[in-house]
C-alpha cells in the first residue's frame, strides 16, 4: 500500500472520528427499531428453525426426495393456529 499524503491522512482521521461519534447514535436507532418491531409483531411468522440432524440432500443432489420435502411444506396446522381472517 503506498504511503498516504498528509491530506489523505487528515481525511481518513475525520471519517474515523465521524464514524466513532455516530456509532452510539446508530446503536440506539437499531435498539429502538428492534423494540418497535417486537411490540408491533411479537411473533415472527416467517421464522422457521434450521433442520436438526445430519446432512440433508438439497434439490438436484443425489438422495433428494421431493415427496418428503412437499410433506414438510404441507404439514397440518398446529392447534391454536388460526387463519388471518378469524
Amino acid at each position: 500500500m503506498p504511503n498516504l499524503t498528509p491530506g489523505q491522512i487528515a481525511t481518513r482521521k475525520r471519517f474515523e472520528q465521524a464514524i466513532g461519534l455516530a456509532a452510539p447514535f446508530l446503536d440506539v436507532v437499531l435498539g429502538v427499531g428492534e423494540r418497535i418491531s417486537r411490540i408491533a409483531e411479537p411473533t415472527d411468522h416467517e421464522y422457521y428453525p434450521i433442520r436438526p440432524g445430519g446432512r440433508v440432500a438439497l434439490p438436484g443432489e443425489p438422495g433428494y426426495d421431493a415427496d418428503s420435502d412437499l410433506a414438510i411444506a404441507a404439514a397440518p396446522p398446529r392447534p391454536g393456529d388460526s387463519p388471518q381472517g378469524e
